[in-house]
């Protein structure tokens, strides 16, 4: 059951987080518009926020939870005391040493992300200032980062998965309260991510210091954790990258293509966020600290347990998350961004990219699932080595699938980026499962083949149910009439699958972890 309490506040403060996010977007363009300012903000925080999600939430943390892990299995409280001061002090040095560099060479760091603003020298001048306000941001975020590694080691996972929600509520006050007093209105978002940095780590201090693990930070490069995590951690870096390396090659072919094409890929990829952060992420999250356990422990049937458990967790609620994106692609882009600069045309050309993204959402999320079963074998090389083949893939998808739409002149050329996408995530998913099925790390039972039944069944009488609440749809009416027929929708699609489970002989037991 600890899982499972686990696994619901860490979806309930992204639930929290993802609602708080569409919120600030609303706010934010309600106070600055889509004018020269805000481009200076996007591109400026943009950076640190790459590198938050390349190193401190990504690669670091695959890196660190399972050598601590192992340390607090096997070691004494003291050792595990001197890894978490070392690498502390490591951190901390390297993060502040990078952040000085970015800050003095601002200017050349956004010359080379945003070149076009070069030609306005006053935007070009407050990208800048912008930038050397919002980088220090990486800093505290790769401390917070290693504090909630701590903590989900320990099973402590609710300051952790609160902490993205203080980043939208400081930007929402920012730009409702601070901006006023700005000579740049702007720049008050650069100080609300800067305080919003602060919080996310100070709120996590209080526990740190309750588990007796809040340790005074010494540089020891030498250190043999230290040295084991800075060698798990370059793999990693890479296998991390995977997923930003797409979107890049991705929004590269999408720029040649016809106006709209990135806008329409990026709110279709929102879309499918919600699903893969409530579950594939929290679930994620959890296991890694679990698996990692199990491993230090050398409990290699409970290990295979753990995963067997996030598997069924994913397909029962990823497949019909899946379906229900495609099947209501277009009301739920109706619903929420249908209005103003946002057409008719906008929306059905979002809602054919989301059709073709919501292939790839189960799979996106059994890789939050298999990718952990290796790190938390301290294995980062092989998720490195699929992750590749997964880059390789989603090129090869791209050149036939927009060649192939190019052959029988289909004006939506975007959809080719989408389903290559959905590919790349296929090869990402199948191959991992291919190498820990080859290691006999794990496998699926001969008990899939029952729930596999159960959940076809339940999924078709889901699909039943949803195409004839379909026929009722009026995209005509008001936003928040849309709004309410999307939340009926869904809560239709929930009880039918819900019912029709129960009638197939699922019962929530065989959730036990």
């Amino acid at each position: 059951m600890a899982l499972w309490r686990s696994t619901v506040i860490v979806s309930a403060m992204t639930m929290l987080s993802r609602v708080l996010g569409l919120v600030r977007d609303i706010v934010l363009l309600n106070v600055f518009g889509a004018g020269k300012d805000f481009d200076t903000f996007v591109v400026a925080f943009r950076i640190p926020n790459f590198f938050r999600r390349l190193f401190a939430e990504g690669a670091f943390s695959q890196a660190f939870i399972p050598v601590l892990t192992e340390y607090k299995t096997s070691r004494t409280h003291a050792e595990v005391q001197i890894l978490i001061s070392r690498v502390f002090g490591c951190l901390a040095t390297f993060m502040s040493a990078l952040t000085f560099v970015a800050m003095v060479a601002a200017p050349a760091i956004i010359y080379i992300y945003a070149p076009g603003f070069h030609d306005d020298p006053e935007k070009f001048a407050l990208a800048a200032d912008m930038f050397r306000l919002t980088i220090p941001y990486l800093l505290f975020m790769s401390l917070t980062a290693f504090a909630s590694s701590i903590l989900n080691s320990y099973g402590s996972f609710t300051s952790p998965a609160f902490s993205p929600v203080l980043l939208n509520l400081a930007m929402i006050a920012g730009a409702v309260w601070l901006t006023p007093y700005m000579a740049e209105p702007i720049m008050a978002l650069g100080w609300a991510v800067l305080i919003a940095g602060v919080l996310q780590l100070a709120i996590q201090i209080p526990e740190l210091w309750n588990k007796k693990l809040l340790i005074p930070p010494k540089v020891d490069f030498k250190h043999e954790g230290v040295d084991r995590i800075m060698k798990l951690m370059l793999p990693a870096l890479f296998g991390v990258s995977v997923t930003q390396i797409n979107l890049l090659l991705n929004t590269i072919w999408a720029s040649f293509m016809q106006d709209g094409s990135v806008s329409w890929l990026y709110s279709a990829e929102r879309m499918t966020e919600l699903p893969l952060g409530l579950i594939g992420v929290a679930i994620g999250t959890v296991i890694l600290p679990s698996l990692s356990a199990r491993h230090a422990e050398q409990d290699q049937a409970k290990f295979r347990g753990m995963i067997d458990w996030a598997a069924k967790v994913i397909v029962l609620v990823g497949v019909p998350a899946s379906i229900a994106l495609f099947m209501l692609s277009t009301p739920i882009i109706q619903a929420l961004f249908q209005r103003g600069e946002f057409t008719l045309e906008d929306t059905q050309m979002t809602a054919l990219a989301l059709q073709c993204m919501s292939a790839g959402v189960i799979s996106f999320m059994l890789i939050k699932v298999f990718a952990p079963g290796f790190y938390a074998q301290q294995d980062t090389k092989t998720p490195v080595r699929v992750g590749l083949m997964a880059v390789a893939a989603n090129a090869i998808l791209n050149v036939i699938f927009i060649g192939f739409f190019k052959l029988i002149d289909w004006h939506a050329e975007h959809m080719a980026l989408a389903l290559a996408s959905s590919g790349s995530a296929l090869v990402n998913a199948g191959m991992l499962y291919f190498y820990l099925h080859k290691r006999n790390i794990f496998r699926f039972g001969a008990h899939w083949k029952k729930l596999g039944m159960q959940f076809a069944a339940a999924n078709i009488v889901m699909i039943a149910a949803l195409g004839y609440a379909l026929t009722w749809y009026n995209g005509e009416v008001s936003q928040w009439i849309r709004v309410a027929e999307v939340i009926g929708f869904c809560l239709v699609g929930v009880a039918a699958y819900g019912v029709a489970l129960i009638a197939a002989g699922f019962r929530p037991r065989h959730l036990r972890p």
